[in-house]
């Protein structure tokens, strides 16, 4: 039963520890542009990290999603292993076995959102690196021309 336990442990951490909760940074290539000082870049690309950062703040954590996951796996686990066991081991292997579910479940499911955050911090990255007329791959500089002078008469 020990072992259950540790197995339980080990589990739950080693989930809750390959999460992050948001993207460490851009993962998308941002040239500055032709003639631009390299310490104007650097300035441009802190404001645009903080952003992007900014943009997805609002996101559910991926480390909540494994932990909720992972609850509500031994839960259900225990009450399983209950309802089945004639004893009170059965019960903690339950709960051992559905927070291993759980946590794999909710692993899953934080990749995903993972993914899907991280694209939208590149996104919002992007555009505003972009803004600010650096280059971007796949989206070609924009040539703004003044509009013709109006003609009074």
């Amino acid at each position: 039963m020990k072992a259950v336990h540790t197995l339980f442990v080990v589990v739950v951490v080693t989930g809750l520890a390959a999460c992050s909760d948001m993207p460490p940074g851009p993962t998308v290539p941002v040239m500055p542009a032709p003639g631009k000082p390299f310490d104007v870049f650097q300035e441009e690309n802190a404001y645009c990290k903080q952003y992007a950062s900014e943009e997805i703040s609002g996101s559910e954590s991926a480390t909540k999603k494994v932990a909720g996951s992972a609850a509500a796996g031994a839960v259900l686990g225990a009450v399983a292993g209950t309802l089945m066991g004639d004893s009170r081991n059965a019960a903690g292997a339950g709960a051992a076995t559905g927070a291993l579910f759980g946590t794999a479940a909710g692993a899953g499911a934080a990749d995903q959102s993972g993914r899907g955050l991280q694209q939208r911090y590149n996104i919002a990255y992007e555009q505003c690196m972009y803004a600010k007329g650096n280059q971007v791959p796949g989206y070609r500089a924009a040539h703004y021309l003044p509009p013709p002078p109006k003609f009074s008469g």
